[in-house]
């Protein structure tokens, strides 16, 4: 029977070892896809209803024919772009209607878009800026306030207009260089002169012109949903260039970042012409807003919905070499050395100090990559979107999680002394963690008060008579004796295994063990203390456990300590647990269970809420279920932190109470 017993563990543990190998080797074979491909065509809603694509050219609708053959300029049609344009603004400036600016602005566009194709740039951009300017009157002149209708099909098609001949605009200036950042643009064609002034408008990341490119250049692949918003303007991607003022925030954009931009076209006077102004000269402004930011525009006590793409940006950001070279979750993993070098807090999008921030940790042989179906959805929402900021963790994860946390903890104190010195900012004080996997620990531990227990997991001994240089004591320190920080109120745990995990036993640890390699600087300075300090620290104590792996065993005194410890009164915790769908074949190993964290180890006796989701362990996370609850969780605390925040009332850290051996060290 014994035996029998010893087979069965061993077969068990032969399994969750192939399992876990299994799922090592997919996650790691995931990075090589790109997130956003440059399309052949960029994305143009004009394209079947001007036949942009024809063999023969460009054709303008039947209404726009219409009013052609009424003022006998169908025939002109196939003769110089320029030329029958010129007829209908002369037309237009005669008989000011709406139906005529209308199309004034589609034969410009038409135009505008022959040129380009037979090569004419200077050309092109007159019949652009011609298109967009008439397409902003129809619009938005109250001349024709009578004449319009917004459910007329015409009237979405002025804003496709205006939207496409202002890119198309822009492309071309970009393309010329004639269009200086913070400059003016100056297009003059027969009867016209247009000044275009460049702006940045909502002074969140000052862009150059040169630093943008087009959403509708490009095709999201590994993003399953993509969150836009209709209405006017641009949307773009501006490429963050590092501020020398602004050091602070600089350092926490990851390389190559970038972010969603909308460009909108203003025209802000008009001086027609005259004896002594033969042309009509339109002063205009290109603003560029930040969608996270600003919605909508005002125009003439009007609100304007904006156009915009959150998205695409954001996978573009992802491609960058740079990015996906720190992004490696088996170099996180097998060589935490390499792996400090990238480590630390990031921002995917500008700082917002009114923001809440929700930091995200990942899990085991991971990175925050894995976040980004999550990041992606949430911030879709309008309400979150408007009300959050979200900020990542990166971490070698072949380092023991513990360590991990004290190393968050001080980065988070850094991050907020240098963002909010002087703590004015009432949102960085309302801050939620949501932790995948190990990451949930690691979130959990900024939330608990140390005691003396988890030094006990190290020594019997005070940590006062450990020997080492000061660094080396204040380390020992730090990672042990700690505090809950006062600025998280809210944690959410995902797959997370409170309890450890079944893949952590005497093959896995012994595999890890000899794949880690873990920084050269940690595996000193631990071989300095246990030399220096003979009969300090027993076999089974916590300075010996050499990888996460270890750390995350069943039988770990670490979680125990992690379950134990006192909790922050002021937080609340939350948890979601993976199960997948029972196997007939593999029942033993597929219930109750995510394939990685058993429920019984998930579960979470602290947590206010609790949910299972139909999902492996590496999908949790990324599940529309788990990612409706964070959202519905993100949107509880906004209502409890508004009704608990009063106004002007100044941000009021609570009070911790000091160990005796903290006040003996400090």
């Amino acid at each position: 029977m014994p035996a029998l017993v010893v087979r069965a563990a061993r077969t068990a543990q032969w399994r969750t070892t192939c399992a876990l190998t299994c799922w090592l080797l997919l996650v790691s074979g995931c990075a090589s896809n790109r997130w956003a491909e440059q399309r052949s065509d960029p994305i143009n809603p004009l394209t079947q209803q001007l036949d942009l694509d024809s063999k023969r050219g460009p054709r303008p609708t039947q209404r726009t024919l219409q009013t052609l053959r009424r003022f006998a300029l169908e025939s002109q049609l196939e003769g110089d772009p320029a030329a029958i344009v010129m007829e209908m603004q002369s037309i237009a400036t005669r008989e000011p209607t709406a139906d005529n600016v209308y199309s004034l602005s589609e034969l410009a566009y038409i135009g505008g878009r022959r040129a380009n194709d037979d090569g004419d740039a200077g050309t092109a951009l007159d019949l652009y800026c011609t298109a967009v300017v008439n397409a902003y009157f129809y619009l938005f002149d109250h001349t024709f306030s009578a004449d319009r209708n917004a459910f007329d099909p015409r009237f979405r098609r002025a804003c496709d207009l205006y939207n496409n001949a202002l890119e198309n605009a822009m492309k071309l200036a970009i393309q010329t260089g004639k269009l200086p950042p913070g400059g003016t643009l100056v297009v003059e064609t027969a009867k016209q002169v247009f000044e275009f002034r460049c702006a940045d408008h909502d002074h969140c990341h000052k862009q150059h012109f040169d630093n943008l490119k087009f959403v509708s250049d490009y095709q999201v692949n590994e993003l399953s949903n993509q969150f836009r918003t209709f209405g006017l303007g641009v949307p773009m991607i501006a490429l963050y260039e590092p501020d020398c003022q602004n050091s602070a925030i600089d350092r926490y954009y990851p390389p190559g970042a970038s972010f969603p931009v909308t460009a909108f076209l203003r025209v802000m006077s008009t001086e027609p012409r005259s004896p002594t102004n033969p042309k009509t000269r339109y002063r205009c402004t290109v603003e560029l807003y930040d969608p996270s930011v600003t919605s909508e525009i005002d125009i003439g006590g009007t609100p304007i919905p904006l156009e915009s793409d959150l998205t695409t940006p954001l996978a573009y950001s992802l491609d960058n070499p740079a990015f996906r070279r720190a992004n490696v979750p088996i170099k996180g993993l097998l060589d935490p050395e390499e792996s400090q070098a990238v480590s630390g807090l990031y921002m995917l999008e500008p700082y917002n100090p009114n923001k809440i921030p929700v930091l995200m940790v990942h899990g085991f042989w991971s990175s925050l990559i894995t976040w980004m179906e999550m990041f992606n959805d949430l911030r879709g929402s309008e309400e979150i979107r408007d009300n959050y900021q979200f900020w990542f963790y990166l971490y070698p994860t072949g380092q023991p999680f513990w360590l991990t946390a004290a190393t968050l903890r001080s980065e988070l104190a850094e991050m907020r002394g240098a963002l909010d010195p002087n703590v004015v900012y009432p949102a960085m004080d309302e801050m939620v963690l949501v932790g995948h996997s190990m990451g949930g620990l690691i979130a959990k531990m900024q939330t608990v008060e140390s005691g003396n227990e988890f030094w006990n997991l190290v020594s019997p001994y005070p940590i006062e008579q450990m020997v080492g240089t000061p660094e080396l004591k204040s380390a020992a320190y730090a990672a042990t004796y700690f505090h809950p920080n006062p600025s998280v109120r809210r944690v959410i745990t995902i797959a997370t295994p409170h309890h450890g995990s079944n893949f952590s036993n005497l093959t896995t640890q012994w595999l890890g063990r000899k794949l880690i390699n873990l920084p050269d600087e940690l595996v000193r300075d631990k071989n300095r203390v246990l030399r220096d300090n003979p009969g300090f620290f027993p076999e089974e104590s916590l300075i010996r456990v050499p990888t996460s792996v270890d750390a995350l065993a069943t039988e770990s005194p670490l979680l125990a300590a992690i379950r134990n410890a006192q909790r922050a009164p002021w937080v609340k915790y939350h948890n979601i647990i993976g199960l997948v769908e029972e196997s007939p074949v593999l029942k033993s190993m597929t219930t109750n269970t995510d394939g990685i964290v058993s429920y019984a180890s998930a579960h979470a006796t602290e947590a206010l809420t609790e949910i299972t989701v139909k999902a492996p362990h590496t999908k949790v996370h990324q599940h529309p279920r788990a990612i409706l609850e964070v959202r519905k969780l993100l949107l509880q605390h906004l209502v409890e932190s508004r009704a608990n925040r009063q106004p002007n009332q100044p941000t009021i850290k609570p009070q911790v109470q000091l160990t005796s051996a903290e006040s003996e060290m400090r």
